[in-house]
């Protein structure tokens, strides 16, 4: 098999695993081209954003695309079927940080609402299910935002299906021999989005238990991924690493966020420096060479990356402040205030493109959700 070809395939890695085996024999795929009809694009008017556009960003984002009924999101303003089993996870963390934000009680009620949600739509987070959970990184997104749904309401149902949900992907993604976490059911790569993830979550979940087992695998599991998808040099990460091929060094904006998440965790869980130092050598790749020179952050065209700094600000803010890292703070900020003054004015959406205006024509969710990530999460100016 091509290393090549496997890439491009894991570029589309949210597909049903069916499809991605298919293709997979094909070796080849093709890439999803954008949607909509960009405005006329006009110099943007930057203002420092606040509490009020915070709230009205989130509120915008829950319009256009939460489904009442299910109490998922939808996939696109089409409102036609729901978004990606993985995706649903990180859009309750934002939720989880609108209530951060807020302490609003009906925000707490929203992140029991999409938990509710989840349940009915997942088989009640049966690990076990392997038609709804297909990959391991899709689980290990829920078992993350379970974990945190715990710290944030002390409910233990959350974290009764966090641990078991981890306990399973352990159980069958970790390489006993090798070291590493295998992305796919079939064990056939270990890619950095299951890997980083899963420090993560054992690092969330030795917060909330104390169970050093927790720590002493989210340590291991660092361990492989910094000396096999890391440049140590650059601060890059690497997308995977298949069999006996070469580390296959392709950047993506929500690796390097988790990479900068788990470091910032386990330096504040163990007070060893070189955790954070590799965070911060993350952020600075992160910031020098996935931004545009006037400090953009870029983003990709394909199937659900629009999702990618979502996940982003979800760490980047630890870096900032459990970190002690003010200084990543004004390039953030930068990005909000271009993408917030380029939303659609009409809907209140934004797009994954910040510095042109949003597209007037259908947008899916995930290239919606960067700016009003990032806004609960980045304090507002007032």
């Amino acid at each position: 098999m091509e290393n090549l070809s496997f890439v491009k395939l894991y570029i589309q890695n949210k597909m049903t695993y069916s499809v991605f085996i298919f293709l997979l024999i094909l070796t080849s795929c093709s890439k999803k081209t954008g949607v909509g009809i960009s405005q006329p694009i006009t110099p943007p008017r930057i203002m420092n954003f606040t509490a009020e556009d915070a709230k009205a960003a989130m509120n915008s984002f829950d319009a256009n695309f939460y489904s009442n009924t299910d109490k998922l999101y939808y996939s696109s303003t089409q409102k036609n079927k729901l978004a990606a089993i993985w995706v649903q996870a990180i859009y309750w963390d934002m939720i989880m940080n609108t209530y951060k934000r807020s302490n609003a009680p009906v925000d707490l009620q929203r992140v029991e609402d999409l938990y509710q949600g989840g349940y009915l739509k997942y088989d009640k987070y049966n690990w076990e299910n392997k038609v709804e959970w297909f990959i391991y990184d899709d689980m290990m997104w829920w078992i993350i935002s379970l974990a945190r749904a715990y710290e944030i309401t002390g409910q233990q149902k959350y974290l009764n299906a966090s641990k078991a949900g981890f306990a399973r992907v352990w159980r069958d993604s970790y390489d006993v021999v090798n070291g590493g976490m295998f992305w796919d059911f079939a064990r056939t790569g270990k890619m950095a989005c299951i890997n980083f993830p899963t420090v993560i979550g054992a690092t969330t979940l030795y917060n909330i238990t104390k169970d050093s087992g927790y720590l002493e695998k989210a340590k291991e599991i660092y361990a492989w991924t910094n000396n096999t998808l890391f440049d140590k040099k650059s601060g890059l990460v690497a997308d995977h690493k298949v069999g006996d091929n070469p580390t296959y060094w392709k950047a993506h904006t929500y690796n390097q966020a988790t990479c900068i998440g788990a470091g910032v965790m386990l330096y504040k869980a163990t007070k060893d420096q070189k955790y954070l130092n590799d965070a911060i050598l993350a952020a600075d790749y992160t910031q020098e060479f996935m931004s545009s020179s006037t400090g953009v952050l870029t983003f990709e065209m394909g199937i659900e990356q629009g999702i990618y700094n979502a996940i982003l600000a979800q760490y980047i803010i630890r870096l900032i402040e459990d970190g002690n890292q003010p200084k990543y703070e004004s390039w953030i900020r930068h990005n909000i205030d271009l993408g917030w003054e380029n939303r659609d004015k009409a809907r209140g959406i934004t797009y994954k493109e910040y510095n042109v205006p949003c597209p007037i024509g259908i947008v899916e969710s995930y290239d919606a959700s960067g700016i009003p990530a990032f806004m609960q999460v980045i304090s507002p100016v007032k």
